[in-house]
């Protein structure tokens, strides 16, 4: 499994307990080195440090918030707020972004070792998909969230991300509401399968 938005690696145990191999992906420097610590029990779970997007050597600001990171982008905050008002922006950093293709290879990640691809970048998850080219061809699941309104400025909703996917060989096959907002809609996580 490839996991962009790693955060501290949270699911580590569970993708341990069912023997998944792990590729996890950070942007964050201080987040980053948690995650290295946390996942350092597994073998076969490693960390990538890098900010993915559509194209590689793009300066990026990415904005770092307030709730330990978990909902940091590099996409302004739009209705966000209407859900969770505690989160914020607390700062920024610059950054460069790189694909997928172009960050594991840089690490000699050999794709096709892994078929499924679990996307939680707070709104840029269609950036990376588009940024992915034939490294989709290889993958049969993609798991993301996403919301049904703009929750962050120009971000990738539930309709730009199934357009996507049906546009590449995938089909949704999950739509799970784990959020909603008082009267522009809800946020899913969101399961999609090539065929």
């Amino acid at each position: 499994m490839i996991h962009a938005g790693a955060n501290s690696g949270q699911e580590r145990d569970i993708y341990a307990s069912f023997g998944v191999r792990v590729v996890w992906i950070e942007p964050l420097p201080e987040i980053f080195e948690e995650l290295e610590t946390n996942i350092s029990p597994y073998s076969d779970q490693l960390a990538i440090r890098a900010l993915l997007g559509a194209r590689d050597n793009e300066p990026q600001t990415f904005r770092v918030s307030n709730n330990e990171g978990l909902s940091s982008s590099i996409l302004d905050l739009k209705y966000h707020k209407d859900i969770w008002p505690h989160v914020d922006f607390a700062g920024e950093i610059e950054l460069r972004s790189v694909t997928l293709p172009s960050a594991l290879a840089s690490h000699n990640i050999d794709v096709f070792r892994y078929d499924a691809l679990v996307i939680d970048t707070q709104g840029s998850e269609l950036l990376i998909l588009e940024g992915a080219g034939d490294l989709l061809k290889h993958i049969t699941f993609i798991k993301t969230e996403a919301a049904d309104f703009e929750s962050y400025a120009d971000c990738a909703t539930v309709e730009s991300l199934t357009r996507f996917a049906a546009g590449n060989g995938f089909r949704l096959v999950r739509q799970d509401k784990f959020a909603e907002h008082p009267s522009l809609g809800a946020y899913y996580d969101l399961l999609f399968a090539r065929g």
